[in-house]
């Protein structure tokens, strides 16, 4: 089991004579899994920490890399991590029980929305979805949600990414806006606000594709659980204008046995650094209370520690 209490050996004594030693502070280490380096999920995960950390020293939260979303859910299953951050069409899956038991997990925190799109280079003839159709695009690491929100976007416009396009799929995530501004790649598919992929192709003059309107109300009509999402002007270099498109918030879960203490602990350290995740990370601006109980599919799958919490920070009655 990952979660590790440990006592400091060290006692606080006060100076002046007669003063009464301090007793040792427990200190809980709480492993978080994130995803492959160069990804949006490490670049969160690291944040969240420091933040985590500094707001509650008696919390000691390890990122560790992980292959992504579809690993993370066996491994909080395995216990072999603490918490987790798993993009919300795994978490669907994984809590609704599609393709296999309903997984015994719970939420720590809504993180973010994920708005997916493909970003293409400026000079790019594309601008739609269906211009892409036929040519080579990455659609990020293997074991990255992101890959199966593109299935989910892509089945509601009857397109496969294996058969209808050259799909790439990547051993680390960084590796992809390298492939589309060396033209081996003609788009990349990612999401969420603050996306380093999306940011180093946009630094370079990048364009961004999303869902139309038509092709929107098509894909939520298929799969109910996405949401329209509005990308706002000004999010990356090259969004002039708001962009519409579909996807759903992404979650830190956490494993089954997590105790109830723990969670709570992790829910106020999160609520009184909103204001610390905001200045430090642009799309930790939606890690908040507020969004965790909106974002939940059901109360019930809120960890028992964090609703106490929310209730007595009167975020839930």
């Amino acid at each position: 089991m990952w979660l590790v209490t440990a006592l400091l050996t060290a006692l606080i004594v006060a100076p002046e004579p007669g003063g009464v030693a301090l007793a040792a502070e427990e200190k809980t280490t709480v492993v978080l899994g994130t995803a492959t380096p160069g990804g949006g999920f490490p670049l969160y995960g690291g944040v969240v920490a420091e933040v985590v950390n500094a707001t509650d020293p008696s919390l000691v939260i390890e990122p560790r890399n992980t292959k992504g979303s579809t690993e993370n859910v066996p491994l909080l299953e395995q216990e072999k991590v603490d918490i987790a951050l798993v993009q919300g069409e795994v978490a669907y899956e994984a809590l609704a029980g599609v393709g296999r038991p309903p997984a015994d997990l719970k939420i720590i925190a809504a993180m973010y929305s994920t708005p997916g799109m493909f970003v293409v280079r400026q000079d790019s003839a594309a601008r739609a979805i269906s211009d892409l159709v036929g040519k080579p695009v990455a659609f990020g690491a293997r074991g990255s949600g992101l890959v199966i929100l593109a299935r989910y976007v892509l089945d509601g416009l009857g397109l496969d990414p294996d058969r209808d396009f050259g799909a790439i799929y990547l051993d680390r995530a960084g590796d992809g806006p390298a492939m589309v501004l060396d033209g081996r790649a003609a788009a990349l598919w990612g999401g969420g606000i603050g996306w380093p992929g999306f940011t180093t192709v946009a630094k370079e003059g990048g364009r961004f594709i999303a869902p139309s309107a038509d092709e929107s109300a098509r894909i939520r009509a298929k799969h109910g659980f996405l949401k329209p999402i509005t990308v706002a002007a000004g999010s990356y270099l090259g969004i002039d204008a708001p962009l519409q498109s579909v996807g759903s918030f992404s979650f830190i879960l956490a494993r089954p046995t997590l105790a109830d203490d723990t969670a709570y602990r992790l829910a106020r350290a999160l609520h009184r650094g909103e204001a610390a995740l905001a200045q430090k990370l642009d799309q930790a601006r939606e890690t908040t209370a507020a969004n965790t109980v909106d974002a939940a599919p059901r109360q019930d799958l809120i960890h028992p520690g964090v609703l106490r919490y929310l209730r007595e920070a009167d975020v839930v009655r």
